[in-house]
């Protein structure tokens, strides 16, 4: 009998799994460790604890890989009201932290808000499904009905940042079932000319006097300390000034690992979870950043291969939105880092410290992951 190596002992690990994906997602851990190591100095968090963080998400990637897309079209409509149930219990008696209610306890502490942006993917790509062929205009309005009751539940919490990113896991299905263009471009026309107003009369409307309808009092401080952050400069704008002057500072090759300054002298708020991205600016500076924004790139475009490929409309549609997602956490995170947008909390894919948005990205790679294996097995 044919003695086997160890590596081959545990190729169930691997096997059937997208290697080119699963490279990409190993250059950003890879990223991550070295990162947070530096990151971490000063912190309570420990290398260990993220090592763990790490092997949780990808045990969870590993079994939801193995879990045919029909097993989860199947139970789309069961995780989501699942969901919608935990997001009630939240709202009844969850539990409050910094003044938000966004947790629960059901024997261990979970914060519902981290299911919806898998289970809203789902749930619409499996109504989509549902009408293929006889897709009418009032299908959407019963789409945007599905994602409306999860975001208004969130946003309750509050924590806007999370309703934001469900919305658009939402509404990027949506887009991709075919949602007529000519309804989107008056809509992004509309909020062009809105963030426009926003600037030019910036100091009219951030008037301390002055009440925004909808949004909390600390969520306009946000945006109009994103306007201009000297007005708070030792508040809601430290974080965004301290995390710009370490990125400028990283110039083209960095200052070395573990030699930023801005991190090591702890000017750097958050700096291995929400920004951990100003930390590798200054240490690995533009050249750094090259490789970083090349793998994410990467990582997007292996993700549409995978769902263009895909055998049914459910998969194509869960597929590209998951991608979506992707991108949306990457390009909100570097923008609230470098000043472009309001700090909403957002951790960097892969990169940032943290547990359960950790799980939630490793779900989406397993989903990935499934959808390719699916489409090899139907073409076999």
């Amino acid at each position: 009998m044919e003695k086997r190596s160890l590596i081959s002992r545990f190729d169930f690990l691997w096997s059937g799994l997208d290697k080119t994906l699963g490279l990409i997602v190993l250059g950003l851990v890879a990223i991550s460790m070295v990162t947070f190591i530096s990151a971490s100095s000063g912190t309570p968090v420990k290398f260990i604890d993220q090592l763990r963080n790490l092997a949780l998400a990808y045990s969870v990637m590993l079994l939801v890989s193995k879990i045919p897309p029909k097993w989860l079209e199947k139970s789309a409509v069961w995780i989501y009201s699942l969901g919608i149930a935990l997001l009630l219990a939240v709202a009844a008696f969850g539990l409050i932290k910094k003044g938000a209610r966004r947790w629960v306890n059901i024997g261990v502490v979970i914060q519902p808000s981290e299911i919806m942006k898998i289970a809203m993917p789902l749930m619409l790509a499996w109504y989509f499904q549902r009408r293929e062929g006889v897709l009418k205009n009032w299908d959407y309005a019963v789409a945007v009905l599905l994602l409306a009751l999860p975001v208004a539940l969130i946003a309750r919490q509050p924590d806007l940042g999370t309703a934001l990113l469900v919305v658009a896991a939402g509404l990027y299905v949506i887009i991709l079932a075919g949602f007529p263009w000519k309804y989107i471009i008056p809509v992004v026309a509309l909020g062009t000319f809105c963030i426009l107003l926003i600037i030019i009369f910036g100091s009219y409307i951030c008037d301390p006097q002055l009440a925004w309808p909808i949004l909390h009092d600390y969520q306009k401080h946000r945006i109009c300390t994103l306007l201009d952050p000297s007005t708070d400069p030792l508040g809601k704008g430290f974080h965004t000034i301290q995390s710009v002057i370490a990125i400028g500072s990283g110039g083209i090759f960095g200052k070395g690992w573990l030699n930023g300054t801005q991190a090591h002298l702890e000017f750097i708020p958050e700096k291995h979870t929400d920004f951990i991205f100003a930390v590798f600016s200054e240490e690995f500076g533009l050249i750094g950043n090259v490789v970083l924004l090349a793998l994410f790139a990467a990582l997007i475009q292996r993700g549409f291969a995978i769902s263009s490929n895909a055998p049914t409309l459910f998969t194509r549609l869960l597929g590209g939105s998951i991608t979506l997602i992707f991108f949306t956490y990457a390009f909100v995170n570097m923008g609230m880092v470098s000043g472009l947008l309001p700090v909403v909390g957002v951790p960097l894919p892969f990169i940032s410290y943290g547990g359960t948005a950790l799980v939630t990205l490793g779900v989406g790679v397993g989903i990935l992951m499934s959808i390719h294996r699916y489409r090899r097995l139907v073409q076999s």
